[in-house]
């Protein structure tokens, strides 16, 4: 692995970091809650907005959303069996941080990695705290931080989470010139998610057409 990015969702990644991606071609996207629930049947709101008939429809198809996604920014899958919120079945942080960790530990010393800030969605937030507990575990005094496309853009979200890692003692610094890649690339890897394009709206992802913006963390 070059790097390995820890994504919540099955678009994050390429929603907040897609030009990331292309700049780095090679790197894991680790999709935390990628699982299926035990009742493929189930049919929640959300999945009812992207035009599924149940839950294990939508994961089906979303799966291969993301695969044929990150194959447009020459980035590689690696999904995790965690469930979704939306499915009632929500893991523990340690269980998350414990599999982040294994991961991590596959990850040369050089490799960067990267980690949502967690804003505003309950599972961005335990994606976060996991990943923090997991570098942690793994001696890893350094990552950088994505802000999240679409919620980074609510009012006050960004700082407040600058404000708990301060208070963590975790420094956070911008990264001023990200490396950007083909923004091409990441528009076609965005086109690649018709079902949430579906749910979002007709202008829901006009978010990920502004810069990418990124944290330089360290733990200490």
């Amino acid at each position: 692995m070059r790097a390995l990015l820890v994504s919540p969702h099955l678009d994050d990644a390429v929603f907040g970091c897609g030009e990331w991606l292309a700049a780095h071609p090679g790197t894991c996207v680790v999709t935390v809650l990628a699982g299926t629930p035990p009742d493929a049947g189930r049919l929640t709101d959300w999945d009812r907005q992207c035009g599924f008939d149940g839950a294990g429809q939508a994961m089906a198809a979303r799966l291969a959303e993301d695969r044929e996604a990150l194959q447009a920014v020459g980035a590689h899958p690696s999904w995790l069996p965690f469930l979704d919120s939306q499915y009632e079945a929500s893991p523990r942080i340690d269980e998350v941080a414990q599999a982040l960790a294994g991961l991590l530990h596959e990850l040369p010393a050089e490799a960067p990695v990267l980690v949502p800030l967690g804003l505003f969605h309950s599972d961005h937030d335990l994606v976060h705290q996991a990943c923090l507990q997991a570098l942690r575990a793994v001696g890893r005094a350094e990552a950088l931080g994505y802000e999240e496309a679409l919620y980074r853009a609510m009012p006050g979200l960004v700082q407040a989470r600058l404000a708990t890692l301060q208070q963590a003692g975790i420094q956070a610094t911008p990264l001023l010139q990200p490396p950007a890649g083909e923004a091409a690339a990441k528009a076609r890897a965005i086109a690649a998610y018709p079902s949430q394009a579906r749910a979002f709206g007709p202008d829901g992802l006009a978010d990920t057409r502004h810069p990418e913006r990124f944290w330089r963390l360290q733990l200490g």
